[in-house]
Formats: C-alpha cells, sequence, structure tokens
C-alpha cells in the first residue's frame, strides 16, 4: 500500500481539480460558493453515513477527547479555507486568489516540520517553489491587481487549505481510519455551514431537477468523498509537506477541463505552468521516512 501512496494523493489532487465541472452547473442555478460548501459537506456526510452505518459502524466510533482534530479539519480547514478564499474571490481575481491559495504547501512544509519534525531538505523546498510558480502561470497571475487585505485573506485559505493535512495527520497518528476522519469532518462542516447559507434559496434551487440533484451527488462524491478519501489515506503513509506537493497537480488537471470541455485556450504560459507544476512533484520525490503503524483507535 505504501508504494501507492503518492498516486492515491495524485489522484486525488484529480478528482479535486473535476470540481469546476460540476460547480458551473450548480452556479447556473443561482447556488453560490457557500451554498455549494453546506451540499457538498452533507452530501458527503449523508453517503458515508449511510455506507458506514451498513458496512462499518465501528469506524464512527470516536473517542471525545480526540474531537479537537474532526473541529480542525472541519471547521479550521473545509469552512474556513472556503470562507477565505470565497471572500477573496470578491476582493481579486480568481487567478490571484487561486495562486495564494496554493501557499498551501509552504504553509504544510513550515507546520510540519515544527509539529512533526519533518526535515525540510533543499529539495523539498524546490518542490514547493517550483509548484507555486506553476500554480502562477496555470490560473494566469500577470495583470492581476491585488490588494494588501486581498494578500491577507488569500493566505488565510492557503493556511486553511493546509489545515486539513496537520489535523489530519494528528487523527492519522490518534488511529483514525481515513473513512472516519473523512465522515466527522463533513459532519462538522456540514453543521456549520448550515448557518451560513439560505435554505429556503438552496431548497428553492434545488427543487424540481433530477439533474441539479445529480450534479449535487457527483460534486458530494467524485470531488469530495473519493478524494478526501484518497488524500487522507495517503497521508497515513507519506509526510504532509510531500502530500501537499502532489495534490498540487489540481490546478493543472483543471486547466485540462477548461481546455477539453470547455474549449479554453491552451497558451504558452499555461503549458509552462503545467511544466513547472510536474516538475515541482518530481523533484519532492524523495522517499518519505517510514511511519510506525497508528495505534488503533
Amino acid at each position: 500500500m505504501r508504494r501507492f501512496a503518492p498516486w492515491m494523493i495524485a489522484a486525488a489532487g484529480v478528482l479535486w481539480g473535476l470540481l469546476g465541472i460540476f460547480v458551473r452547473h450548480l452556479n447556473a442555478r443561482g447556488l453560490v460558493s457557500m451554498d455549494l460548501v453546506f451540499l457538498r459537506s452533507l452530501t458527503a456526510t449523508v453517503v458515508l453515513f449511510i455506507g458506514l452505518l451498513i458496512f462499518d459502524r465501528k469506524k464512527m466510533k470516536i473517542r471525545l477527547r480526540d474531537f479537537w482534530c474532526f473541529l480542525g479539519t472541519g471547521i479550521g480547514s473545509i469552512v474556513f479555507f472556503n470562507y477565505c478564499y470565497f471572500t477573496a474571490v470578491r476582493m481579486m481575481s480568481l487567478a490571484a486568489a487561486a495562486v495564494l491559495l496554493y501557499t498551501a504547501p509552504a504553509f504544510v512544509m513550515l507546520m510540519s516540520a515544527v509539529l512533526f519534525r519533518e526535515k525540510m531538505t533543499g529539495r523539498r523546498v524546490l518542490s514547493v517553489l517550483l509548484t507555486f510558480a506553476g500554480c502562477a502561470c496555470v490560473t494566469g497571475l500577470a495583470g492581476s491587481g491585488i490588494s494588501a487585505g486581498g494578500i491577507l485573506v488569500g493566505l488565510g485559505a492557503g493556511f486553511g487549505y493546509a489545515l486539513y493535512t496537520i489535523f489530519g495527520h494528528y487523527a492519522i497518528e490518534r488511529g483514525y481510519d481515513s473513512l472516519t476522519i473523512t465522515f466527522y469532518t463533513f459532519l462538522v462542516a456540514a453543521v456549520t455551514s448550515l448557518f451560513m447559507v439560505r435554505l429556503p434559496h438552496v431548497a428553492g434551487a434545488m427543487s424540481g431537477s433530477a439533474v441539479a440533484l445529480g450534479y449535487v451527488l457527483c460534486l458530494g462524491i467524485i470531488s469530495t468523498i473519493l478524494p478526501f478519501l484518497l488524500y487522507t489515506l495517503g497521508l497515513h503513509f507519506l509526510q504532509g509537506g510531500r502530500a501537499s506537493v502532489i495534490a498540487s497537480i489540481e490546478p493543472v488537471t483543471a486547466a485540462l477541463v477548461g481546455i477539453f470541455c470547455y474549449h479554453e485556450a491552451l497558451t504558452v504560459q499555461t503549458a509552462a505552468g503545467i511544466a513547472l507544476v510536474l516538475a515541482g512533484i518530481a523533484a519532492g520525490a524523495e522517499k518519505d521516512e517510514k511511519r510506525s503503524a497508528p495505534a488503533e483507535a
């Protein structure tokens, strides 16, 4: 399983990169960003709850003293990251917001060095710099105006994005399965985001449309449950800094979706960005130190 961990993380990044396909359709129905956070979290919670109830109820058992881990992944990461990111999008260009979001690998590397004693090698620093530069090219940062407030909020999005890796690591150290971590992450996120949406508006946008329901299910399963399960499972075997860099394949996937599904132009800048991200991932491909198996929950 260990040798497949990088591929699990990469697969998670690819599935996250497909998010735009479902979001575009749901945006067209009048659903805004926080509406989608709520629907995404609720769908993931319900599907995982049914699955665990039928196949493995033991994985719904957690220790109350460990609940802070799931508050961290659910509120600290999912809700906080989305709130900051969507605020940043309103304050600056989408490209600039996306690039600031991808400061996440740097945050993960710094926090992992302090909290988990992960080594900050020159090769890992190079991989972060290459992937960040690649994301800047892929998203077309050039010419984007950024205010000081926008930078702060955008960095908040990157920090929140990084927190899933950090709190997920803590949950793994306490012996929790990837299914357990993913379920409680989105349960916490769904309950929290419930207070941030207009439920009548969401219900009205969804009523009477089997197609809209289908897109919500795809959003909740293909671009939420599966990638978070794969990413969390990969964290059992990879250090957080490396995992975060590999997941930077997400904007590359999003760019390719735009090119092949929405006929967006493939510019020299985009192609260079894709090459830089892949080079950054390759540069960070050093072997992690072996982790000890987590204790049973």
